[in-house]
């Protein structure tokens, strides 16, 4: 009797999550379907959540009525620089891991404390610095601030602090110079941690928001996130144009979440983060 109340008790814990699981999807079903419908589906009583005339009219006015071509291309140039700022991070944490120099860990705990500053407390410095660089409106002055971050330090120092220092021991007797050792020894070893921090670096660059806004006067150097919002302004009564805008955001991220979830969970648990 008990093993059957138990089946059952976890038989209605599935159900109730399955439940819940497709009214959290309802919204973004709504928002697919809806990039899809013509203007006049969306005052039919009652609405539709699957368009009855379905038309792809609403993503080719994204790229004709405004720049998201040109918007994507600024987004696919942060992200990419972003990549090459793994190696930076990745440098950073295998100098913390495996070297020993004055004021180490000080400098170490001065990095793990800027976690704890909010963004946005830390951009009005940022701003000065980069106007006094003269890179306020260049993708570069919207670049720069992101190439490094705390986290991805940590994330990295705290993997390579694993790695035998009997292993970099012997490449250096056989005669591996500190760059060589990095890049044919380390990098190889930490790429779940590459994997993770790829993962959340494309995330966090696709979706760069508030940043670009500031350091941009040039509407040709917004981002995708940015001109999501011109839409909204430009077209808040094109609903459609406004929710392809939105999908074309979202399904990007949702589609590499998925495929890379189990990555994302690996390299938490190896780095040691509960």
């Amino acid at each position: 009797m008990a093993l059957k109340m138990k089946h059952m008790e976890k038989g209605l814990m599935i159900a109730l999550l399955i439940i819940g699981g497709l009214l959290m999807m309802v919204p973004f079903i709504w928002m697919i379907g809806s990039s899809f419908k013509p203007e006049n589906e969306f005052t039919v009583i009652p609405p539709t959540l699957i368009p009855n005339h379905p038309t792809f009219s609403n993503y080719r006015d994204l790229f004709v009525k405004m720049d998201f071509l040109i918007y994507l291309k600024n987004t696919l140039i942060i992200v990419l620089c972003s990549f090459v700022g793994l190696f930076l991070n990745a440098m950073a944490g295998y100098a913390f891991a495996k070297f020993d120099f004055p004021g180490k860990n000080k400098f170490f705990y001065i990095i793990l404390a800027t976690m704890m500053i909010p963004s946005q407390v830390t951009m009005i410095p940022t701003y000065l610095i980069i106007n006094q660089m003269h890179l306020v409106n260049t993708m570069a002055g919207i670049v720069l601030p992101g190439l490094v971050g705390a986290f991805a330090i940590f994330l990295f120092r705290q993997f390579m602090t694993t790695i035998p220092m009997d292993l970099l021991e012997a490449a250096r007797l056989d005669g591996a110079g500190e760059l060589r050792i990095f890049f044919q020894l380390m990098v190889p070893i930490v790429k779940p941690v590459f994997a993770v921090q790829g993962i959340l670096t494309f995330i966090g660059a696709w979706n760069s928001f508030l940043w670009p806004l500031i350091i941009a006067n040039d509407e040709r150097l917004y981002t995708l996130s940015v001109g999501l919002s011109l839409l909204k302004g430009q077209y808040g009564t094109e609903f459609g144009l406004q929710m392809a805008g939105a999908a074309f955001m979202v399904v990007p991220i949702i589609i590499i979440f998925i495929f890379f979830q189990k990555h994302i969970i690996e390299g938490y648990t190896i780095s040691g983060i509960k």
